[in-house]
């Protein structure tokens, strides 16, 4: 039959000389080799018992090609026409880029990772920053930006919904009660995402100053490795580079990541009348090992609750 033929070996010359006539005769037969079969006879000698239960174990070499790739090897690279090759250039990547690719790839690898989304009218806080950006300016020496507001309603949520702010270590779950929150920033090398550590603690004012301080110094490839460990939430804003929508990715260990999208004037329905207003959209990209959907959603709709009403912010309601 030609299944118990499944583990034979490669071809090669094999040293039956010590076996018995039987127990050569069914090694030749089904290409074994002697020395991977385990021998229970007397003083180590192969028995034809042990032959016929390797034969047996068909599931044997099938076993070892499945739990071999844990790892999915690279890719192998085509190689390019002679006329290409000469049009390419092969740069090193930079010890930022192989560390963000690192990360990126073990979020995906390691949570379970899913992205809701909402959309939010920015009328009021446009209006907001229209009104007071420049006495902003001049009291506090800082602009006045979306950004610091969108940090403190995120903040405001996560008191909410804690799980958003947690993390998992094995079978643990590591609820925070502190909000150290990431805000990425794009530079020439790379994504970075400074920390605000302790950002529940700020004001509005000291929230933006931090941000435009990293801001400044992320550009000039100054912030230290210190200064982008401890977060315990992320804020991206692909909208600074015309992005309508993305999904962004976790930044492990933490579970949430909140993406920010360019703000363009749409017609919506409110109150029954088609209006136009400067609308954004709102991404939730979270681990789902620990964020339940119903969590996540009501996560989105909290921060967009504040961002639309920013009076919320100062009444804490």
């Amino acid at each position: 039959p030609s299944a118990p033929t499944a583990p034979a070996a490669p071809a090669v010359a094999i040293d039956t000389s010590d076996l018995s006539p039987a127990v050569r005769r069914l090694v030749e037969e089904h290409n074994l080799n002697p020395a991977n079969i385990p021998a229970t006879g007397v003083g180590g000698r192969l028995t034809k018992a042990d032959v016929l239960a390797a034969i047996s174990r068909p599931q044997a070499a099938p076993a070892a090609a499945v739990t071999a790739p844990a790892v999915a090897p690279a890719l192998p690279r085509v190689t390019p026409r002679a006329v290409d090759a000469a049009r390419e250039e092969r740069v090193r990547m930079s010890k930022l880029r192989q560390v963000i690719a690192s990360r990126l790839k073990s979020a995906q690898n390691t949570a379970a990772m899913l992205t809701t989304f909402n959309e939010v009218d920015m009328s009021a806080l446009m209006k907001l920053r229209a009104d007071y950006k420049d006495a902003f300016e001049a009291t506090h020496e800082v602009r006045l930006g979306f950004m610091g507001v969108f940090v403190q309603a995120v903040i405001q949520a996560l008191r909410e919904f804690p799980a958003v702010n947690a993390e998992i270590d094995g079978t643990d779950i590591i609820y925070k009660n502190y909000y150290n929150i990431g805000v990425a920033v794009g530079t020439p090398q790379g994504l970075v995402v400074p920390v605000i550590k302790d950002a529940g603690e700020m004001s509005l004012v000291e929230t933006e100053r931090a941000i435009s301080d990293f801001g400044l110094r992320a550009r000039d490839g100054k912030i230290t490795p210190d200064e982008m460990a401890g977060g315990t939430f992320t804020i991206s804003n692909g909208g600074v580079y015309g992005s309508m929508m993305s999904t962004p990715i976790l930044n492990p260990p933490q579970s949430g990541i909140l993406g920010m999208h360019k703000i363009e004037k749409r017609a919506v329905v409110i109150d029954d009348q088609i209006v136009i207003r400067p609308m954004m959209y709102l991404a939730l990209s979270y681990d789902h090992r620990i964020i339940d959907g119903r969590e996540a959603v009501s996560f989105l709709a909290r921060v967009k609750e504040m961002v639309e009403d920013p009076r919320r912010l100062l009444v804490g309601v």
